[in-house]
């Protein structure tokens, strides 16, 4: 990268309101972790080792920037978090303990 695009992608940024990094982010977390729970139209099964880090970063992002993008922005962000949750425990053979799945530390059991 040059300079000059380097410093055009910086002002970019500098105009991007965080609520959009924060949901961008998430939203990718959440695609990532949709197929990797084998949730893909392409009939990948998924890693459920690899979805439960994607889960639990989600998790840890959403609970700790809801408060800050409001809940018109979170409300979304929880649901899908727990959508995916659920979807990991029915893909899962050994059931996590409740409490103890991927982000359930952050979010309280999901059920």
């Amino acid at each position: 990268m040059t300079e000059n695009e380097e410093t055009r992608a910086l002002r970019e940024l500098e105009e991007v309101p965080a609520v959009e990094v924060i949901t961008a982010t998430a939203v990718h977390l959440m695609s990532a972790a949709a197929v990797q729970v084998g949730l893909a139209e392409s009939g990948y099964k998924g890693d459920l080792d690899e979805a439960r880090k994607l889960i639990n970063a989600l998790a840890g992002l959403v609970t700790a920037s809801a408060a800050e993008i409001g809940d018109h922005h979170a409300r979304p962000l929880r649901d899908g978090l727990r959508s995916l949750q659920l979807a990991f425990r029915e893909a899962s053979v050994i059931k996590d303990t409740p409490g103890q799945g991927p982000g359930e530390k952050y979010t309280g059991p999901v059920s």
